[in-house]
This record gives structure tokens, sequence and C-alpha cells, in this order.
């Protein structure tokens, strides 16, 4: 294995353990390079509590008829996404949006595709809990047996405790931060790219990744405009930063966009938020297939091909980066493998991620999964 200059690799190499200690006592899993998420002032992390997310985004018993957890969109191998072209929830309702990846999503300052509000893992927590414009879980006017359910179940009535000594009992409040918790808790920085970019492996990507790479941050395709720094998106936050960058576009899929997923509109009224909806990491997007806010694109030479034409049918508030581009076959190909180094292998079979519910127990036994 070939390595840069051995100052250079010093600067990135990761710590003996990979974590960074906080003043909480929780162990972060981050290499040196990479700073800490914020993490709100009223959810300190714990070990405790990413134990106890981690069961309720597993636990079925979370929804209105014991059928869909946070996992039934969210399946780690698929660096947390479903597989669909939208996410399907309670009674097989059919959503109006594509299940979005949940790596590093602690950096991110917007968790919605539309929503500029949605600042905040624990009140995006009560979308899927309790939206009911599509259905998602179906817990409205279930609060009082859910919580009941859990309190009744021998890990949480010591789960809940541990995370919470102040407050024991399972409630609106400890759930969603205890979820909070468990994504802010779900890091990739380990693919073939880091390696080969921040850990000084020079052998970490093939030739066609490193020629695509060159094409990715070249003006002629423009990607790294709306993908860019360490995540892939203009979307970032970090731990003490004064300030964030949230970016949302308009990638010229609609002529109109549809009521159900018209953009950050639907939010602002503003006319010039139609069809614009937060740009998505890119971090092992090769496992994250189909594309787009709304999975209509089936994969990544196709999403390569929308944006070599400029846009599907174009849109009057079309982000102007998007102009179109020629490119030969064996250009697209360097630059898909490009984006396939960007998956974290590490990340898609962390056992700290997995299901950790036995098969015959009830939060999982009557369970829809991707």
């Amino acid at each position: 294995m070939r390595r840069a200059a051995p100052v250079a690799a010093a600067l990135v190499i990761l710590s003996e353990a990979a974590l960074a200690l906080d003043d909480g006592g929780y162990d972060w899993p981050l290499p040196d390079w990479m700073p800490r998420p914020p993490v709100p002032e009223d959810n300190p992390m714990s070990a405790a509590k990413v134990a106890l997310g981690r069961h309720l985004f597993y636990d079925s018993r979370l929804s209105g008829d014991g059928t869909v957890a946070c996992a039934s969109c969210h399946d780690p191998a698929r660096a947390f996404t479903d597989g669909r072209e939208t996410a399907v929830g309670i009674h097989g309702t059919v959503g109006n949006l594509n299940a979005p990846q949940l790596a590093n999503v602690a950096y991110l300052p917007v968790n919605a595709w539309a929503n500029p509000h949605m600042t905040s893992l624990e009140f995006q927590a009560l979308v899927p809990l309790f939206g009911e414009a599509p259905d998602e879980m179906g817990a409205t006017g279930q609060e009082d047996r859910i919580f009941a359910t859990l309190a009744a179940d021998p890990y949480y009535a010591e789960g809940f405790a541990r995370a919470f000594p102040d407050r024991p009992a399972p409630d609106l409040f400890t759930v969603t931060r205890a979820l909070g918790a468990f994504q802010r808790s779900l890091m990739s920085f380990d693919s073939p790219y880091d390696r080969f970019k921040y850990g000084g492996d020079l052998d970490a990507l093939s030739d066609a990744a490193k020629r695509g790479e060159q094409l990715f941050f070249d003006h002629r395709f423009e990607c790294y405009h709306c993908h860019q720094g360490v995540l892939f998106t203009d979307n970032f936050q970090r731990e003490g930063s004064p300030w964030v960058e949230t970016g949302f576009h308009n990638t010229g899929l609609y002529a109109e966009y549809p009521a159900s997923a018209p953009g950050r509109i639907e939010i602002t009224g503003e006319p010039g938020d139609a069809g614009l909806f937060r740009t998505p990491s890119l971090r092992n997007v090769a496992v994250t297939a189909p594309y787009m806010h709304d999975g209509s694109i089936p994969d990544l030479r196709a999403v390569l091909a929308h944006y070599a034409r400029g846009g599907r049918e174009g849109h009057a508030n079309q982000d102007g980066m998007i102009v179109g581009f020629d490119a030969t076959e064996a250009e697209i190909d360097d630059i898909i493998a490009f984006l396939e180094s960007l998956t974290d292998e590490t990340f898609l079979t962390n056992p700290d991620h997995a299901d950790p519910w036995p098969a015959d127990h009830p939060a999982r036994i009557n369970r829809a999964d991707p």
C-alpha cells in the first residue's frame, strides 16, 4: 500500500480508537480529521441514550398498528434508505417522497427534503410518528397505548431509566430524544475515497475513480457546486460553527411540480421556492437508488443522463448550474467509479447500527421491512 508523505499522513491519520471524547463522556465514532456535529443543549449525547434510540428505531410498536418502525424505511445495508421510489407507511400507504439516507445526518442543518424549519432530529421524528398527509407510522391518538406498551417491556423499563434518570418513564420527550441521539451516532467516514483523500492511502482508489474525481470537480460538469465539502452536499453544520449552510435546488425534473411534492414553496408560499429540494449527500450514494426526492430516476447512469441533457422538463426556477454537458461513455463510467468510491462498507455492515431485537420479539415480529 503506497502512502502520502509522512507529515501529510500524520495530519489526517485516525486516532488509535478512532474516537473523539466530548464533555458528556460520549465517544464519537469519528476520525481525527472530522469535527464533531452540533448537539442540542436539551439532548446531550450518551451511550445509554444511543442504545435506547437504537431499540426504538427498530420497534414497530411505535406505529398505530404495530407494523411500521423507523427501520421499515431506513435499512442500514442501504445507508438507511429503503430501495423504493417513495416510502411506504402504515396500511401500505404510499408516500410522496423518497426515504432519505441517514449517514452523517447529525451534520445537516435541515432534516427534511423541503421544510427549512425542520432543523432538529427530535422535531423531525414527530413527522413520521404523527404525520397524516400521508400516513407514515400512524401514531396519532395512540400515544397513551404506545407509551404504556413501551413501559411494560423489560428492556425499556431499564433503558429509559439509564438514558433519562430524571425522567425514566417513556413519553414523547424521551422517545424523540433517544431517536435523535441514535441518528446522530450514524457516522460514515471510512470509504475508499476517505482512505485516499484523508488517510494517505494512494492505492485506495482505482484509476477510473481517480479520473472520475477530476471530472466531478471540473467546471464542465458542475457537480461540486451543489455536492461540495466533506459530505458532498451544500448543507452542513458542525459543533461550534457560527453559521450553517443550507442548500435547496430545483433540478429540472418537471415543468410543473405536483401538488403532492411541490418543493419548499409548500412551506414558504414563495413562488421562487417551487420545485426546490434539499441537496442530498453523495456519501454511500451507490447503494441508495432510486434517486431524486421522488425516486423517479432509477440509477446513477440515468442521473448523469438527466444532468447531461440539462434537466428532464425544465422549470422557471431550475438551477442555473444545470445547463447540460457533453461527455463520452468512458467519462461517465469514470464519474460513476468515483461515486462508487464513496461507499463505506464498514458503515453499511456496522453491528452497532443493526437490529438489536431477537427475531421473535414483539418489537419486530409484525414489522414490515424494506
